[in-house]
């Protein structure tokens, strides 16, 4: 019905969909806690609705992008940019997380299902500065050691350096 109602609506491949389910405000907080006192570009992987990049900006995390292939959450990120005053300060693009060339982003945050963390650990390793840190949210990432935790449960999140998840992925193909 989508396309009947917006000329030009294409369906996003299945493979490449993860299920939409919005952050809630602890888990915001928790996220943005473990970026406090950090600088540089942030992006947010697969941003939904555009609250995680919204709530970085104003906490002055700088440049904050999102990238979202759904175009229904990508208009509802920049209304919710719009409405807290950011529109044209922060940016929501349409583009598959998988070709983004990440290696100028210093602050990722990754609210994403489990199935996606072993190979997108694989692109964090080979496309980030050492200087970065990865926040995930809801799912650790499965073969790395967090630098710090916060939260329980659905509000949980953690922190990985990544100088330091190199280091140890190093050293466990050497042992």
């Amino acid at each position: 019905w989508a396309a009947l109602l917006m000329p030009g609506f294409r369906r996003v491949p299945l493979r490449l969909q993860v299920p939409y389910q919005p952050s809630g405000p602890r888990q915001v907080a928790n996220a943005l806690a473990l970026l406090r006192g950090r600088s540089g570009k942030t992006v947010d992987l697969g941003s939904g609705d555009g609250r995680l990049v919204v709530e970085a900006y104003k906490h002055g995390l700088r440049p904050a992008v999102g990238y979202e292939l759904n175009p229904w959450l990508l208009c509802l990120s920049n209304y919710r940019a719009w409405k807290a005053g950011y529109h044209g300060k922060v940016s929501f693009l349409k583009k598959d997380l998988w070709k983004v060339n990440l290696s100028d982003c210093y602050n990722v945050i990754v609210f994403l299902a489990p199935s996606v963390k072993p190979p997108l650990a694989a692109k964090l390793l080979a496309e980030l500065p050492d200087e970065a840190r990865v926040v995930a949210g809801r799912f650790p990432f499965p073969s790395w050691t967090p630098t710090s935790t916060l939260g329980q449960g659905l509000e949980q999140v953690w922190a990985y350096d990544m100088k330091k998840v190199r280091r140890a992925v190093q050293s466990s193909a050497e042992g």
